[in-house]
């Protein structure tokens, strides 16, 4: 890298696409760009349509259903669907996977319980479909169903189609640098990168939309929600030897930010040019290798775990990432939403708050919020 300077309140456009949310029902969706809002009442129906008539229908049943068996069986009689089912358990609930073909529409659905308690049985059924069978419909299908979170419980873990897809295996146990041991789920590595590459592909719809920037929000916003609990173990592990969680002070959080970006400056610089150029934080954490943007990601999320507030910043016109820490100290800073944001460049061994003059072009950043 060359020219380092200190620069001082840069402001970047910030764009943040937030995921929809019930506050009747407690369960959010991150639907892809260009879904509009079309039909229900905005509580226990909902109906989007989206890119070449794609449609997404979402529909709360409240005590009607005993079993998800049961919801299943009357949906496809009453769709004349098709299709097959699969059941499984997703993140401890009765979940199932509907594959849908009827009256010449096409797509996936996804039925899940929300609360099976003595008083009430919820349950939430999705249907995302369209007139045309193609593969990229079907890929907005898919990453419709697998961007509803249940519950904010879900909302760092992995989507229900991806769980469906990828079961995450057992605990096996890694050494991470410096000898910390921590431990892992024998899939998912294979499963991130297999989100990553379908969700990249999904942001390639975009490229020559007027959503393009939303787009790539949402597309870190997944990748985010999908790695979270699968580094939980090796990022505790980490922050715990970084001294994260006795950062109470200032000098403290900006220590132990700087502690946990030396760490990531140091890995080996790894790219993926025949894909997303996304190496999953998975294999980023315990390979210690990754390119700038997954570098920046694993950072936020190191600090996250430490309680200090982080996110990251995405350039595609630089090619460029970095990471974004609402901490104290001298250094770079990114204004957006009542913070003044520290940078770190995770790819060159500089200390945080330091950036390339080259790449100080704030109309060309864009800013990720990841909640």
């Amino acid at each position: 890298m060359k020219r380092i300077f200190l620069l001082i309140l840069l402001v970047p456009v910030f764009v943040f696409a937030e995921s929809l949310y019930s506050p009747t029902w407690g369960f959010f969706i991150d639907l892809p760009e260009g879904y509009d809002f079309i039909d229900g009442d905005g509580r226990d129906r909902f109906s989007f349509k989206g890119p070449s008539d794609a449609m997404f229908d979402l529909l709360i049943y409240n005590g009607r259903y005993r079993t998800i068996k049961e919801l299943t069986e009357d949906i496809n009689k009453r769709l004349g669907n098709k299709g097959e089912v699969d059941f499984y358990s997703y993140h401890n609930r009765q979940a199932a996977i509907i594959k849908l073909t009827f009256d010449e529409n096409y797509g996936w659905g996804f039925c899940v319980e929300l609360d099976n308690s003595e008083n009430r049985t919820l349950m939430m059924l999705a249907l995302a479909y369209s007139p045309q069978d193609s593969d990229e419909l079907e890929l907005l299908h898919i990453s419709a169903l697998d961007s509803i979170c249940p519950s904010a419980a879900e909302r760092r873990y992995p989507g229900p189609v991806i769980e469906y897809s990828y079961p995450r295996g057992e605990m096996k146990p890694v050494v991470l640098a410096g000898g910390i041991n921590a431990l892992i789920r024998e899939k998912d590595a294979e499963a991130a990168q297999s989100l990553i590459e379908r969700e990249f592909t999904v942001l390639k719809l975009y490229a020559e939309s007027s959503y393009w920037q939303n787009a790539w929000t949402r597309y870190y916003r997944l990748v985010y929600r999908d790695s979270f609990d699968r580094i939980t173990n090796p990022v505790f592990a980490l922050a715990r030897n970084f001294g994260g969680y006795n950062a109470n002070t200032a000098e403290k959080k900006k220590d132990f930010a700087q502690r946990a970006l030396d760490f990531v400056q140091g890995f080996e610089y790894k790219r993926n040019l025949n894909g997303s150029d996304f190496v999953n934080l998975v294999s980023a954490v315990t390979e210690r290798s990754g390119d700038c943007d997954s570098r920046s990601m694993l950072w936020a999320i190191i600090l996250i775990h430490a309680d200090i507030r982080a996110s990251m910043m995405v350039s595609p016109q630089y090619s460029h990432a970095m990471g974004l820490a609402d901490i104290e100290g001298n250094g770079a800073r990114f204004e957006h939403s009542g913070a003044k944001w520290l940078v770190a460049e995770t790819t060159a061994n500089v200390d945080i708050g330091l950036i390339n003059i080259d790449q100080s072009d704030s109309s060309k950043w864009i800013g990720i919020l990841f909640e």
